[in-house]
C-alpha cells in the first residue's frame, strides 16, 4: 500500500527532531550554540569568567557573574569534555592539561592555546594552579610541598602539559612516614595525581589522598581541618587568604573547547564574552 504523503513527511520530520536531539543541533548545519559552564564553586570558572570580562563589578563593589541562565552546567572538567564531545553546537572551557583529542580547542585572539604561549603571556586565558594551608604544616606535608616546588617536581608539572614556576634540589632518605589529605579543584587533581606518585615512588611509607572536588570546597575545607592541603585552579579571595597561606605550585591555560566537527577555528574575547552571556546565540553568526 502506498503511504500517504503527509505520512511521509510525518516520518521524515521525526527523524530530524530526533537528529537535533541526537546532535545537539540541526544536523549538516551548525545551529544555536550550547553553553557549557562549570558550576559556582568552581576554580576554573571563576577565572574564566573574570578573564573574559564575563564577571562585572557593581556600584557597591559586589562581584556578578553574567554567564547565561541558558548555560547547562557541569560539575566538573570530564562533564564539559563529554557533553562538548557528543554535542555539533556545544562550547565549554576546560583546563589545558584535561585537554585531548575528543574536542577541538578554539585560538583565542588567534593564539593557539600551548605551554609555549602560556609562558609567553600572549594566550590571555591563564591563571595559577595554587595550593593552600592553614598554620604550620605537618613535617610529611612539608616535605611533599618541597618536592612538589622542586625540579623534580616542575618536570613532572610541565609533563602535565603546564607551566613551571619554580626550580630547586629535593634530597630525601626515602624514610618519610605518615599521611596526607589534599582536597578541591577537579582542575588542578589530575597534575596533583601524578605529582603525588612521583613523591610517593621516592617516600613509599607516605600515605596521599586526592579528594577532587572544587577550588571554594577545598579552600573551606582546608579552614576548617578537614584535609591538609587545598588545590584551587584560581587566586584565593577574601576570607580565603585570611585564614589561608596559598602557595603557586604551576600556571595553566583555560582551553576554550568545540566538537571537532565544529568549523570555526578562532573566536576573540569579545566574541566568547558575548556567547557565554547569552548575547551571541547561533554558530551561524561567526564570520
Amino acid at each position: 500500500m502506498k503511504k500517504r504523503p503527509y505520512v511521509v513527511f510525518l516520518a521524515a520530520l521525526i527523524g530530524l527532531i530526533a537528529a537535533v536531539v541526537r546532535f545537539g543541533c540541526e544536523p549538516g548545519d551548525l545551529f544555536e550554540i550550547a553553553v557549557i559552564s562549570r558550576e559556582d564553586g568552581s576554580g576554573t570558572r571563576s577565572a574564566f569568567v573574570e578573564l573574559t570580562g564575563i564577571e562585572e563589578t557593581a556600584p557597591n563593589g559586589e562581584k556578578i557573574d553574567q554567564t547565561t541562565v541558558e548555560a547547562i552546567v557541569a560539575n566538573n572538567t570530564n562533564v564539559v569534555m563529554t557533553t562538548v564531545a557528543g554535542n555539533r553546537c556545544a562550547v565549554g572551557y576546560i583546563s589545558l592539561g584535561s585537554l585531548n583529542e575528543t574536542v577541538k580547542p578554539l585560538k583565542i585572539d588567534g593564539v593557539e592555546i600551548s605551554v609555549e604561549s602560556i609562558h609567553s603571556d600572549e594566550y590571555k586565558l591563564a591563571r595559577p594552579f595554587t595550593v593552600a594551608y592553614r598554620g604550620e604544616l605537618s613535617e610529611t606535608a612539608r616535605d611533599f610541598l618541597d618536592f612538589v616546588l622542586s625540579d623534580a617536581g616542575q618536570a613532572g608539572v610541565a609533563s602535565a602539559k603546564y607551566v613551571p614556576v619554580s626550580s630547586g634540589d629535593y634530597r630525601t632518605d626515602g624514610g618519610r612516614s605518615g599521611k596526607i589529605v589534599i582536597g578541591g579543584s577537579s582542575s588542578v587533581a589530575p597534575v596533583m595525581e601524578k605529582l603525588k606518585e612521583a613523591y610517593r615512588a621516592l617516600n613509599p611509607g607516605v600515605e596521599i589522598e586526592v579528594q577532587p572536588s572544587d577550588s571554594t570546597t577545598g579552600a573551606l575545607n582546608a579552614i576548617e581541618g578537614i584535609v591538609d592541603l587545598a588545590m584551587a585552579s584560581r587566586e584565593l579571595k577574601g576570607s580565603e587568604r585570611e585564614a589561608l597561606t596559598p602557595v603557586v605550585i604551576a600556571r595553566d591555560g583555560i582551553a576554550v573547547i568545540v566538537h571537532r566537527d565544529n568549523p570555526i577555528e578562532s573566536i576573540t574575547l569579545a566574541q566568547l564574552r558575548a556567547v557565554f552571556t547569552g548575547e551571541l546565540l547561533s554558530w551561524n553568526e561567526f564570520e
